[in-house]
């Protein structure tokens, strides 16, 4: 059966590197039973308000399974990445992270390892209820773009009992170049998926 998986990257910096790890992956005539599709929101930075692109950005993540957010130098940052990843939560999408700062941009260089976006959003408890926090300005705050109670229920991860916990403490991360991604990238998804019972 196809997976479908939906891709989530900064756009402006990473995405000669996001085509390359994608394209490298349907290019190979092996992997057609796998499916990979490519749901990426690469317009999503042209809309014209904040509603617009929320809405936008949730019916890329429709009828999808896993969120692989595809990480460079500066991904941690953005904030429509960090939308996506706390969507995915709510949609119950399997979540993990592939460090791409490694794989050659266009004029043929790499970049930084950045921090990863998982680890910047969290969940937390309070009166009872379950929030979204996100890593800003040297602390945790509540996440403003998602601001009411997620079900406990709807969550495939246990729910903290006190404090932030971050979103990567139940994902896995990968380095696409150092772990062989070209090879082992659609086993990744899977671990994913099966992590989040999907």
């Amino acid at each position: 059966m196809a997976r479908r998986t939906f891709f989530s990257f900064h756009y402006s910096s990473d995405v000669w590197r996001a085509w390359n790890v994608r394209n490298s992956w349907v290019a190979k005539p092996d992997h057609i039973d796998v499916g990979f599709f490519d749901n990426s929101v690469f317009e999503a930075s042209k809309r014209d308000n904040d509603d617009t692109l929320k809405a936008f950005l949730r019916k890329g993540l429709e009828n999808t399974s896993v969120t692989c957010v595809l990480t460079g130098t500066d991904t941690w940052r953005r904030r429509w990445v960090r939308y996506e990843i706390a969507r995915s939560i709510i949609k119950g999408n399997g979540l993990l992270t592939v460090h791409i700062h490694g794989v050659k941009d266009r004029h043929g260089y790499t970049s930084t390892k950045g921090y990863d976006p998982l680890a910047q959003m969290g969940v937390y408890r309070s009166d009872g209820s379950i929030y979204f926090a996100e890593w800003k300005s040297g602390k945790w705050v509540s996440y403003a773009d998602y601001t009411r109670a997620i079900p406990e229920s709807d969550l495939w991860f246990a729910a903290p009992k006190a404090g932030v916990v971050q979103i990567s403490k139940h994902c896995m991360a990968y380095d696409y170049v150092q772990q062989r991604g070209h090879h082992n990238i659609g086993g990744w998804i899977e671990t994913a998926a099966g992590l989040a019972g999907r």
